[in-house]
């Protein structure tokens, strides 16, 4: 199954530990951790369930191309890593 895994950041917001989930999209693993801890949702996912823009994720150590519709696929041995965005100047 794949792994996921939260920037240590958000762990003063939420709870969110590394874990596994099933899937075979960025999609659908989401779908089953929001499934587990609804309120992920709300920090990685706009109100369009878009990918906020704060919010980088990971696949493999490449950045997701798709974070409209979080199609990326994922592999059994998949590495899903979610970090906050930086920005600045």
């Amino acid at each position: 199954m794949p792994k996921i895994s939260f920037t240590p950041n958000l762990g003063r917001h939420l709870d969110a530990p590394s874990m596994h989930a099933a899937g075979d999209s960025v999609a659908t693993v989401f779908a089953e951790i929001f499934r587990r801890q609804p309120e992920l949702r709300g920090y990685l996912l706009d109100d369009q369930g878009r990918l906020r823009r704060h919010v980088a994720v990971f696949v493999d150590g490449r950045r997701i191309r798709d974070p409209v519709s979080l199609s990326d696929t994922v592999t059994e041995s998949s590495d899903i890593c979610v970090v906050q965005a930086l920005s600045g100047g």
